[in-house]
């Protein structure tokens, strides 16, 4: 009788292990809810996720499948989009929100097909972030929204130690600038903008706002227009902080009309200070049209997105075996990769 028990309880075993193996995937399917497409930085992250799809894959022996998905900048497209992705069933999703307070019915849509999900670069408003994420069981990767201002600050601060005649171009003892700000309810962007200033004065640059701060939508075209009509009726400005690159490229063209920051010997110059470090930007500053910018590193948030995503599908856990790469925030549902300062010297 004993015998009969302990052969049952072993093919029991055997039965079991076998449903295990027999669940084990070797192939994920994941779908990428992306903001636009046209966003330089958000175009280094895609690539990056890209790239560590295939690296992370072969590490674990399977292999993972990503498809965009291009918002156009489009809340309702990427509600949309959403539903067209839970017909398909993914393993997964990961999401870019088209806006930081839209989270809520792309949360609903997914809890109820029961596919989990994280977010990354966008975060959540303030409003949402505790029912969007935490209370959704999801995460988020993303970046310290103040750091890259005080980054900014900082650079400025730097330059102003070391020779404020350069930057004080009219002799009058303050910095006449301008903030060139993303979009107006976007978390980031608000701390990009609040901080540069604020770290600036504080370590002791005297700044002067010649107008209010002014929206690009990060994006080239418009804050060169912006720029041109700025500069035409403050020709006093000595200091530009723009919240991304992309808007820091069109404030640069706008001044190269006037001879200003073209790189060339002899010609004016206004300092102009990013974040993100494009190629652009870094080019710019290589040739002396740019001033510096912080450096928000896509490649290694693409890396995250894919560490934790398949940390998820494989352990159950987000963060649990990823200690020693990433330090957890204090909620407990999110990590920010750190920024970094790009300036001419650094470069050199």
């Amino acid at each position: 009788m004993k015998k009969l028990v302990a052969l049952v309880l072993a093919l029991l075993v055997a039965l079991s292990c076998t449903a295990v193996f027999a669940e084990a995937k070797t192939e994920y399917n994941v779908e990428v809810l992306v903001w636009k497409f046209d966003d330089t930085y958000g175009s280094t992250v895609r690539q990056g996720m890209m790239k560590w799809a295939e690296a992370v894959g072969d590490e674990l022996g399977v292999k993972i499948n990503l498809t965009m998905n291009d918002a156009g900048d489009d809340m309702a497209k990427q509600v949309e989009q959403c539903d067209q992705v839970i017909g398909k069933n993914p393993d997964f999703v990961i999401i870019n929100l088209a806006e930081p307070a839209g989270g809520q019915t792309l949360v609903d849509k997914l809890t109820a097909a029961k596919i989990p999900f994280l977010y990354y670069n966008i975060p959540p408003s303030e409003e949402t972030y505790e029912s969007v994420v935490k209370n959704a069981g999801a995460f988020f990767v993303g970046t310290l929204p103040r750091e890259a201002g005080d980054m900014q600050g900082e650079i400025l601060a730097d330059l102003w130690a070391a020779d404020s005649a350069k930057i004080d171009l009219n002799g009058d003892g303050k910095v006449q600038f301008v903030e060139f700000k993303g979009v107006a309810n976007n978390p980031e962007a608000i701390a990009r903008t609040q901080y540069s200033e604020e770290t600036a004065v504080a370590l002791g640059v005297p700044l002067e706002m010649v107008t209010e701060t002014i929206v690009a939508d990060w994006d080239t075209t418009k804050a060169n227009d912006a720029m041109l009509s700025t500069w035409q009726a403050h020709p006093e400005l000595e200091l530009v902080f723009a919240n991304n690159d992309d808007m820091a490229i069109g404030v640069i063209a706008a001044l190269n009309q006037s001879g200003y920051n073209t790189g060339n010997e002899g010609d004016k110059s206004i300092a102009v200070i990013g974040v993100d470090a494009t190629d652009a930007a870094i080019e710019a500053i290589k040739a002396g049209k740019m001033t510096a910018t912080v450096k928000q590193d896509g490649d290694a948030m693409g890396e995250a997105n894919i560490r934790f995503m398949m940390n998820y599908l494989l352990n159950g856990k987000w963060y649990e075996g990823l200690e020693d790469k990433y330090k957890l925030n204090d909620d407990g549902v999110s990590v920010y990769i750190p920024y970094a300062k790009i300036t001419s010297e650094s470069i050199k």
